[in-house]
This record gives C-alpha cells, sequence and structure tokens, in this order.
C-alpha cells in the first residue's frame, strides 16, 4: 500500500454507497484529488465533519486503482464556519471551490498558486473586511491570471494600442477603436481600473470604488470567466449582488 501526506481544500463531496463519501480536494503539493472516505456519512465517523467543502485538511491517503482513500483528515482551519451564517459570503465562498474544481482540469497535476489563491480569497472572506463580491471578483481575475487567461486592461489585446475604447471577451480584454469587434461592452474607465486594482491586490481602491462601477466590473468578470471556461459557473446564480 502506497501512503502519501498531504495539505488541502476540500472542493466538494458526493455520495457513494450507504456511508462513504467521495471528496474531491485541492492539495497543496499533489494538485486536485479524488478519493473516497469511508464511513463518514456514519455517526460513529472520526473525520466526517473534517471532511466538508471549505475544510483545510492534512490528510494521510493511500493510492487505489481508481480513486484513493482517505486514511487521516486532521482540521488545519475550517473556513465553512466562517462564512455558514453570512449568506453573500458563503456564496461567494461556493463559487470559489466551483471555479478552482474547474479551472484545475486534471488530476494530481500539481497547481500550487491555485491551491494559496483559494487559501487566501477563503481567509479574506472569513475576515469580512472586503465586501464579498469584490473578494470574488479579484479570485476569479487572479486564477483566471495564474491559468494563462489574465485579460488585458491597459493596452488593447490585439494591437497593443494605448488608447482603449471598450471590453471584448473574445479578443481577451480592452481594446481600441480600430480593433473593437462588434458587440464590445464599452464599460466606464473606473469599472476597467476597478478590474486593475482586484487584479493588483489594491484593495485601498477597490474599497473606494462606487457601486454602479463593482456591478459593471462584476458583469465583466463573470462573462470573462465563463466563456474561458466553456461553461457557467453554476454556484454563480445565487451569489447576491448589491443593487446598483
Amino acid at each position: 500500500m502506497s501512503l502519501y501526506r498531504d495539505e488541502g481544500v476540500v472542493l466538494r463531496t458526493q455520495k457513494l454507497g450507504e456511508a462513504d463519501r467521495i471528496v474531491t480536494v485541492l492539495a497543496k503539493r499533489t494538485g486536485k484529488i479524488r478519493a473516497v472516505a469511508k464511513g463518514v456519512r456514519r455517526t460513529t465517523s472520526r473525520f466526517g465533519a473534517r471532511l466538508e467543502p471549505f475544510t483545510h485538511v492534512d490528510l494521510q491517503l493511500h493510492t487505489g486503482r481508481t480513486l484513493d482513500v482517505v486514511t487521516q483528515a486532521e482540521t488545519i482551519r475550517p473556513y465553512g464556519e466562517a462564512l455558514a451564517s453570512d449568506y453573500p459570503r458563503y456564496t461567494a465562498g461556493t463559487a470559489m471551490l466551483e471555479t478552482a474544481d474547474r479551472l484545475t482540469h486534471g488530476e494530481k497535476e500539481p497547481a500550487l498558486r491555485q491551491f494559496l489563491l483559494l487559501v487566501g480569497g477563503l481567509r479574506t472572506l472569513g475576515e469580512g473586511d472586503h465586501e464579498p463580491r469584490l473578494v470574488l471578483d479579484a479570485y476569479f481575475l487572479r486564477s483566471l491570471a495564474v491559468a494563462g487567461y489574465a485579460p488585458a486592461l491597459e493596452a488593447c489585446a490585439k494591437c497593443r494600442a494605448p488608447a482603449i475604447r471598450a471590453f471584448a471577451i473574445v479578443a481577451g480584454g480592452v481594446v481600441c477603436g480600430a480593433c473593437r469587434p462588434a458587440g464590445a461592452a464599452v464599460p466606464a474607465g473606473e469599472t476597467i481600473g476597478l478590474m486593475t486594482a482586484l487584479l493588483r491586490g489594491d484593495w485601498a481602491t477597490a474599497d473606494a470604488s462606487e457601486q454602479r462601477h463593482r456591478s459593471e466590473c462584476s458583469g465583466l468578470v463573470a462573462a470573462y470567466l465563463q466563456w474561458h471556461l466553456e461553461h457557467g459557473i453554476r454556484s454563480l446564480r445565487h451569489v447576491e449582488r448589491e443593487p446598483v
């Protein structure tokens, strides 16, 4: 039996048989892992509560033929506890978990930067210092950048000209008048500035932004993310949006 240890964040779970679960974990060194947690749905389970979504856990697993098996689980930090009683933060966190799952395609392919982004995003959500949707949009933009899909925000995505006129998802970000395709959005300059601040982690600028620019930013970021994923993020429909 080949044993290994890693720490990771539980992204999702699904029932298996009468008492087991399959847990999907984004691990620090191993990348995405799908493993069987045996007996965790029984009330007598030793570590069932430690393998719930949002939980940062230290795991010991053994390699199986199709799925690995969890043999030990110790909680490092239960991020879900800080989010469960706050609906906007909980739904934003759920969208983060789904996005992390979707952006890490292959199993056991190292994804350290995605792991660190997810842990940082969940920690920031739990601290409550910033509006949940701002934290979520920052996470979306940074995780896209790590995956190689960072939007162009300072020069035309096609010709690199500095004169920005619109935001075109299919072009990869902002575009100049000459490169602007039909149907491109024309956001306010402050909205593009907010996107830039979120990508850079400039929270002073982000927190000082107006609600109308936050709403416009959220729409563009969500559309850009889902275009690159080729499918919608189902949990986004539950994310609360502040009124304009």
